[in-house]
């Protein structure tokens, strides 16, 4: 796995520190081991790449830098993985894959569509609509985790029109996140060549996540996002992924930043079994 840090803050509509998220999820690795369930993650050669020079850049502005990280550490590495920074760096980072979008997939674990209109510039409101402005397909993406009362009915629409798959929290709690994430990735491995995976921690419940301005009661659980974020480093069309919309100034108990440094060492774990041996 290569690791590079995104801190990118300007594209945030609620404010926040996000650009101090990447060290804050790397100083709380320490404090986990390095082994679960049979597997040592100590297995998958890693290496940290450090943070782009991007945190007062605007997302139009670091385009180029964070795609071209991604793109180099793929050029070397079997997967990515990117530190946010706010959710706007997932256009970039998603762009990093190459650049015909049409065999691109996109599975999200969100609370929102991030569907907001881009007129007025780019935001961590609207990266899947700027994707799908730059050629994505809509039947490419799968949104899990979309919570009640987190969207407007305007973007609901959008996602309905542009062919979005959306699950919604109330939908993972019904089938299951396991169900649920097998099937995304089943979906989007018949449609791509490679699958990027938009891991915004606000798809938590908000008692989860106080670190995350989107959050709210009734999000998933950090079980579920875990499982997911396993499931996905175990998927061979999976070459990248973000950590995102933390922001370390506004935690509790360091409650977010754990969890999201979990996430880490789960899909770090998935990784570790590809081919068949962990």
């Amino acid at each position: 796995m290569g690791v590079v840090g995104a801190p990118i803050r300007l594209g945030s509509i609620s404010g926040g520190r996000f650009d101090l998220a990447p060290d804050a999820v790397r100083g709380a690795l320490v404090t986990y081991s390095t082994f679960a369930d049979g597997i040592d993650v100590r297995a998958v050669a890693v290496k940290d790449a450090g943070d782009l020079a991007i945190a007062g850049s605007s997302p139009e502005a670091a385009l180029r830098e964070i795609a071209g990280s991604v793109g180099g550490t793929l050029d070397t590495y079997a997967v990515a993985v990117v530190l946010g920074g706010d959710n706007s760096i997932t256009r970039p980072a998603c762009r990093g894959l190459g650049p015909d979008l049409s065999r691109v997939g996109l599975l999200t674990l969100d609370a929102h569509h991030d569907l907001r209109d881009t007129s007025d510039g780019l935001t961590n409101g609207n990266p899947i609509r700027a994707l799908l402005e730059d050629g994505l397909p809509g039947e490419n993406v799968v949104q899990v985790g979309i919570q009640p009362f987190a969207n407007s009915a305007a973007y609901a629409n959008v996602a309905r029109g542009a062919g979005i798959t959306v699950v919604t929290a109330d939908e993972v709690r019904t089938a299951g996140i396991n169900s649920v994430v097998q099937e995304a990735l089943l979906v989007l491995a018949s449609r791509a060549d490679a699958i990027y995976v938009d891991l915004d921690l606000d798809v938590l419940d908000r008692a989860f996540a106080p670190a995350c301005p989107g959050s709210r009661p009734g999000g998933l659980a950090p079980w579920e996002v875990l499982a997911a974020a396993r499931l996905a480093g175990a998927h061979p069309k999976v070459r990248a992924i973000d950590l995102v919309e933390v922001d370390p100034e506004r935690d509790v108990a360091d409650v977010t930043v754990l969890t999201a440094a979990a996430c880490l060492l789960s899909f770090a774990a998935g990784v570790a079994t590809r081919g068949g041996e962990g």
